[in-house]
């Protein structure tokens, strides 16, 4: 898709559809057709949020979208009323849509138009069989966005660039696991490096990790004949001192499928056990838009990449492994892998020198049921970083819900036979026993740890609705650019 902005008002713009945001109380502009002053008049065009009423004139379409009070337009219902109307555009198979600014409104609301069209107009088709008469894939989408307002120019440029990196993620996250396997997920990172200078990537494989002393990440990917995958990603952007340690540490769980091991998990729904990668997918996409908008700081990705299957040779329930940092632990589940690989990688952050780092994981499934999909959970050994990712959430519109990290919740992840316990038998506190368990890998840096496994998928978002949804990219995104102030 094509994403421009121009300066006029729609009807300047050549596209075939107009979309008119109507706010309560507020007369549209009185340059608009006669046609669409009339479904105002009569009251088909209502100002009610998400409300759509449709006119033709001057030879193309006028999609009327209802927005609400001004007092409530956030971008948040911004990014919602572009979905819904960028669906309603493709039900009439629009190729090009142009949304008209609302008069006096915040340059962050053109970027929530772009972010809620883009991300809504995403379809992912990478196996379906060609349907088009020649044999070729059916057309489909939007070919091209343009936002109609004064002075938005760089805003809109930057965030067709986030919402891209989103569905970019969305494509890693929906692909199926025999395709996107650790290695290729590598492969796929390494493409980032050749494409951006100010990105460099390293990627290594078993036998790096066991010298790296890395015997948690490879206790996990021993039961799996596929190459695990380290991926290290480097961004050092234009303007960032040359010298000066990582501002910041990206960590991803990238379990490219999940079986739980030899604790396996139940047949139904396994298959969504491809999304195990999400958080790796998020920080991959998220340094790849960092780069593009070439923000002034320096900053270290880790992804960790690996399946999770029984085998003669897997990992087992009652098996001692020793982390990187020396730190030993009972795997007396070995459906508790994410921490096994997310412990490594914050080891190998801290080594890295980031001066603060933030991981992503799909952990916990009783992250789900405390918050469901609206919120993803946040740990964290900092309060400034807290409130810095806090704040990123609610301008990303990926929001964050602080749970407490207490000295009491150590009690419970300690070993019997070794220092820690990857599995608690307690059912107590699920989501906050995952987070303190990952504590003890990051010694004295400020970290903060994002429990995502309600939000990287079937989110039920207006614009992102089931299956992947790239949750993390913007957030993280937001997140650098709060260094870059």
């Amino acid at each position: 898709m094509q994403i421009s902005a121009i300066s006029q008002g729609p009807a300047g713009s050549d596209a075939d559809t107009l979309a008119i945001g109507i706010l309560d109380g507020e007369q549209p502009s009185p340059e608009l057709p006669e046609a669409v002053g009339a479904l105002l008049d009569s009251g088909e065009a209502r100002s009610s949020f998400k409300a759509l009423a449709l006119a033709h004139a001057d030879g193309r379409r006028w999609l009327l979208v209802g927005l609400g009070a001004r007092s409530e337009l956030t971008p948040e219902r911004a990014r919602v009323a572009a979905s819904t109307a960028v669906r309603r555009a493709g039900e009439l198979s629009a190729s090009e849509l142009c949304w008209a600014m609302p008069e006096n409104g915040a340059p962050a609301l053109a970027a929530a138009l772009v972010e809620g069209t883009v991300l809504g107009d995403y379809r992912f088709d990478r196996y379906k069989s060609p349907r088009g008469d020649a044999g070729e894939p059916s057309a489909g989408g939007l070919e091209r966005l343009t936002i109609a307002g004064a002075g938005i120019e760089e805003t809109v440029a930057e965030a067709a660039i986030v919402a891209s990196a989103a569905n970019r993620a969305r494509d890693l996250q929906n692909r199926a696991a025999n395709d996107l396997t650790p290695s290729a997920l590598g492969d796929y990172a390494a493409e980032l490096a050749a494409r951006e200078p100010s990105v460099a990537v390293e990627i290594e494989g078993r036998a790096a990790m066991i010298e790296r002393g890395m015997g948690a990440f490879a206790g996990v990917a021993q039961g799996s004949e596929q190459e695990p995958a380290l991926i290290t990603i480097r961004y050092d952007g234009t303007g960032a001192a040359a010298d000066s340690p990582p501002a910041l540490g990206l960590v991803g769980k990238a379990v490219t499928f999940d079986s739980g091991g030899i604790s396996l998990k139940p047949g139904a729904k396994m298959a969504e056990m491809k999304f195990d990668m999400s958080g790796g997918a998020a920080v991959i996409e998220a340094v790849a838009a960092i780069a593009a908008l070439e923000l002034p700081l320096r900053m270290v990705a880790v992804v960790g990449a690996t399946e999770n299957l029984p085998s003669g040779r897997s990992i087992k329930p009652g098996d001692i492994v020793t982390a990187a940092n020396g730190t030993t632990i009972e795997v007396n589940n070995t459906d508790a892998e994410g921490r096994l690989v997310l412990a490594d990688c914050l080891c190998h952050a801290v080594a890295l020198g980031a001066q603060r780092i933030v991981d992503l994981a799909t952990l916990t499934g009783a992250v789900i049921v405390a918050l469901g999909a609206t919120y993803a959970g946040l740990m964290s050994n900092d309060d400034e970083l807290s409130r810095q990712l806090l704040e990123a959430g609610e301008r990303s519109g990926e929001i964050l819900w602080r749970l407490p990290l207490h000295e009491e919740y150590g009690e419970l992840i300690k070993g019997t036979y070794a220092d820690l316990d990857n599995a608690p038998e307690a059912r107590k506190a699920g989501t906050i026993v995952g987070g303190t368990f990952l504590s003890n890998f990051v010694g004295e840096v400020p970290w903060a740890h994002l429990d995502i496994a309600g939000s990287a998928w079937d989110l039920g978002r207006d614009y992102v609705g089931k299956g992947a949804s790239g949750y993390g990219v913007r957030l993280l995104v937001e997140l650098a650019r709060s260094y870059c102030a």
